[in-house]
Order: C-alpha cells, then structure tokens, then sequence
C-alpha cells in the first residue's frame, strides 16, 4: 500500500471518530432534559429530587422576576418578582418528565397561594416553568391530575421560563452540609439544623395531610 493510501485510511479512520465523538455527544445531550419548579423552600426541593434515580442534579436558584443577578436577601426582600426556584436535570430514559411533574405537585401544597408552609410571601409561591410546547402540556396535565386528585383548585402557574440564576454556593446542598450554624434551636450542624427546619415548618405534615400515600418525599 503506498503512502498516499496510508494517509487517505489514516485521515478516514480520524474523520470517523470525530464523528462517532461528535454523535456520543449529541447522543449524551439528548439523555438530558431540565425542569425547573418552584415549592417552597428550595433547600427542601433539592433535597427531595436529588433522591429520586435518574435525576441528575438538582440547583437552588432564583428565576420568574425581572432584576438580575439577584441576591437571597433581594429575593427573600421582595419586588424582584423571582421565585426560590430549582432547575432539575434528569435522564428521561430513567425518570419521565410526567413521573418528575407528578411527583412535583405531591411534594407542596399547590393550593397555597401565598407561600408554603411556615414560609410565606411571594417568592416562596409554586410555579412550573416550561422550556418548551411539550412541557409545557406535560404540566398542564400534571396540573389538571392534581385538581382531580385532590378534588380542589389548584393554583400553581405554569409560566415560560425565564432566566435562571443559581443561588449562592452555600444554598447548594444545604440538607447535607457539615458546617455549624446559629439556629433558633441554638448551635447545629447544617444538616440537623435543615431537618429541624423542614420539621417545624411543618412542610411533610402538610403535604402528608394532602396528599396521603401519594406523597413521594415525605420523612426526607
């Protein structure tokens, strides 16, 4: 074999496994889809998604307002019409986008419309934010299945999404944390500290009031 065809086989076996690189890559994007909720307490909902398999990650952040690049204390303030919010990045071939939705709206009170739980105030509202048609019909019917379950209003939103900003790196994986911090409980280590939180705020009460064994995320 002359040279010329060693470097025509050697350029052809290059271009095939850049393409097969470039088709894993696509293939790997296309095993990733992004919900992005509102419910209360985001250190509450990342805690509870980051549980279920195929999720991914899950990122406590701010989106649905208007001012940028906003702070905990500007959204917790209120007027930045931002939502605690939590983008969740699944595997679709894993967990469906209808299995996270339904399980979503089994996880707060979306008959509240001034907060949840001990937390109250606009940026603690419900929301579902749709990237998409598909989605958006996804929570649109996850909606409607919750009104029937429950027999009563549902007032959650289902919004365009908006810009989402992560939220400040001590946010992020609060439920697990080892840091002490000062509570009204005195002292604690930032994991006990959330599950004396997540207690008295009395957010799994609730949800087990409404929804009974439905509720996926209850005791966590």
């Amino acid at each position: 074999m002359s040279k010329f065809q060693n470097l025509k086989s050697f350029v052809l076996f290059a271009l095939i496994l850049i393409g097969a690189g470039i088709q894993g890559h696509r293939a790997h994007a296309a095993g990733t889809e992004t919900l992005v909720v509102a419910g209360g307490c985001f250190w509450c909902v990342e805690s509870d998604f980051e549980s279920v398999p195929g999720v991914k990650s899950a990122v406590s952040g701010y989106t649905g307002g208007t001012t940028k690049n906003p702070s905990y204390k500007d959204v917790t303030r209120g007027g930045t019409g931002h939502y605690e919010a939590v983008e969740i990045k699944f595997d679709p071939g894993k967990v469906s986008r209808d299995q996270i939705l339904n399980m979503f709206f089994r996880s707060v009170d979306p008959t509240d419309a001034g907060g949840q739980f001990c937390d109250r105030g606009d940026s603690y509202r419900t929301a579902v934010f749709f990237s998409n048609d598909a989605q958006k019909q996804a929570a649109d019917r996850a909606k409607k299945e919750a009104e029937v379950a429950l027999k009563r209003k549902v007032v959650t939103p289902v919004l365009p999404a908006k810009k989402f900003y992560k939220a400040e790196a001590y946010h992020q994986d609060y439920y697990k944390g080892t840091k002490i911090v000062l509570t009204r409980f005195g002292p604690k280590k930032q994991s006990s500290a959330y599950k004396r939180y997540r207690e008295a705020c009395g957010r799994d009460k609730r949800v087990k009031q409404l929804w009974g064994n439905a509720a996926p995320f209850v005791g966590h």
